[in-house]
């Protein structure tokens, strides 16, 4: 009597979710008639998403992750839909969905299996959070980035300095062959460092010893590789989507325990500052400190990590992405090199005698926006980004047989946007786009078709804090040296891809101008 009871259960409940199906999908398609939509374009081939994953870990180990994004993209329309395992994901480069995405309809989509998958290693902090949370760390942090903040050249000047350490020059006025990209993040991680927690890691000179400690006692290499690893990891996390808990190995953990020892150390002396009174309200004459200013706001200890870890990768990572790419391009274009160069020796004057370092100069330097602008165009710090519907909506062009129509979003359903690809879309920038050529800027204002620090609400906070920082250590890197040479031996551009896209190697020579 059993066994026909439970073949009658299972027979009604395989019924009843076939039932549940069609009606739920008659619901989405009349909804879909009544707002004009239509279906975008199908990929095909990809078996679920196997391929796409197989394809992409194998990228990643090549270290071609974004090259393949953006050529994967290239190969469909603007925007066109996916089957990734149990769901379709739909994917986007097209400026007027990313906007809606990012602006005009911000409050119908969400950051979704984000906050599952970054918060071992951030926490609850402004890039980990939704909703009325997003919005008080957001409130929070921006007094944070007043303009005043940025104005501390006498700290980046000494961190300059500590880079140079690092190059060797020749009697014939050369540089040895040199890797610039982990002395920019070093250079990155001390200047962040210093702003964030009151105290610099001092990575850079930690660097030319044998043991690598501050004077904490503190491993700084034991720090830096933790944080390396842990970003590998939370990126990979994040491309797997809602699939993330099927990436959590030892190691990642392992990793995520030592950085947040490491900041613990740092939070645990600003709490100690701010109960002896040793942080007094508006003391004009003590350096800024984030951490001093963020105690203020609240005391409890994680809330105080998350915040530094969130904005140190938003500060640190993309200045040194950007500082990276850009002087790699500039190797690869010495005509440009020099260009800039005259221009920063007439409105900076020379190394020994530098003038006119101020936010203000620095970002009135038309040309050296330009080339910051063009560097950030072809290696934007986030290539690719994603959302999540939280209620049945729509994006606003991509369907049907012209790609006009509207497309309907399933609450739910993720939205993959690639700022990356859109950037070298030749029916928005030209048959040259995949050119450097920071002269294209003459005359044109950034719009939705340029995104590389995101837009809308969630705009980064920290853009001017990179912009400035990677200015300036342009201006006095191209007032020191007065030719560069590219020095990677015809290899192709290796991507180091984590939460942000940074060449692996920036591999130049060059030459002292006191030695011309």
């Amino acid at each position: 009597m059993l066994q026909p009871f439970l073949l009658i259960t299972g027979i009604a409940y395989i019924s009843f979710l076939l039932t549940r199906y069609v009606i739920s999908e008659r619901k989405h398609q009349r909804q879909a008639r009544q707002w004009g939509c239509q279906a975008p374009p199908r990929e095909q081939g990809t078996w679920y998403g196997v391929t796409i994953l197989k394809d992409f870990i194998q990228a990643l180990k090549e270290e071609r992750a974004t090259q393949y994004i953006i050529q994967w993209q290239e190969r469909n329309p603007a925007t066109y839909d996916t089957r990734f395992f149990d769901s379709v994901v739909l994917q986007t480069c097209e400026p007027a969905n990313i906007q809606a995405l990012l602006a005009s309809q911000f409050e119908d989509f969400c950051l979704g299996h984000r906050l599952q998958a970054w918060s071992p290693m951030f926490g609850k902090g402004i890039f980990t959070t939704d909703g009325a949370e997003w919005k008080h760390q957001r409130a929070m942090l921006r007094p944070q980035f007043a303009r005043e903040v940025l104005q501390d050249f006498d700290t980046e000047e000494r961190h300059h300095k500590n880079l140079l350490h690092h190059l060797t020059v020749r009697p014939d006025g050369w540089t040895d062959r040199v890797d610039l990209q982990p002395l920019f993040m070093r250079l990155t991680m001390d200047s962040s460092t210093e702003l964030l927690f009151g105290q610099s890691t001092n990575s850079q000179m930690a660097a030319l010893s044998s043991e690598g400690k501050l004077g904490t006692g503190l491993g700084w290499k034991s720090f830096n590789d933790a944080y390396e690893g842990s970003l590998k990891a939370v990126g990979i996390r994040n491309f797997l989507e809602d699939l993330y808990w099927l990436y959590s190995p030892r190691q990642y953990k392992e990793d995520v325990k030592v950085v947040h020892n490491y900041v613990d150390h740092f939070v645990q002396q600003g709490l100690h500052r701010a109960s002896s009174g040793d942080v007094q309200a508006n003391d004009r004459s003590k350096k800024y400190c984030f951490l001093d200013e963020l105690a203020k706001e609240t005391q409890n200890p994680v809330e105080l990590r998350d915040n530094l870890l969130n904005i140190l990768i938003a500060g640190r990572d993309t200045t040194s992405s950007l500082l990276g790419w850009t002087i790699y391009l500039l190797g690869q274009n010495p005509g440009i090199f020099h260009k800039l160069r005259q221009i920063v020796l007439r409105d900076f004057g020379t190394y020994e005698s530098p003038e006119n370092l101020d936010f203000a100069s620095i970002k009135g330097c038309t040309y050296l926006q330009h080339v910051l602008n063009e560097g950030l165009r072809l290696h934007p710090p986030v290539p690719a980004n994603a959302r999540f519907a939280v209620r049945d909506t729509t994006l606003p062009v991509g369907g049907g047989p012209d790609g006009n129509s509207p497309i309907y979003v399933r609450k739910g359903q993720s939205v993959a946007y690639f700022v990356g690809a859109m950037h070298r879309r030749k029916d928005l920038w030209g048959d040259d786009a995949n050119e450097f050529r920071p002269d294209r800027w003459i005359g044109r204002k950034p719009k939705w078709d340029y995104l590389p620090f995101s837009g809308g609400p969630r705009i980064c906070l920290g853009q001017q804090q990179a912009l400035t920082l990677a200015g300036f250590t342009i201006i006095r890197l191209l007032q020191k040296f007065d030719d560069i040479q590219p020095a990677d031996n015809g290899e192709r551009a290796r991507h180091l891809f984590t939460l942000t896209d940074a060449p692996r190697y920036c591999w130049v020579r060059l030459h002292d101008a006191s030695r011309s």
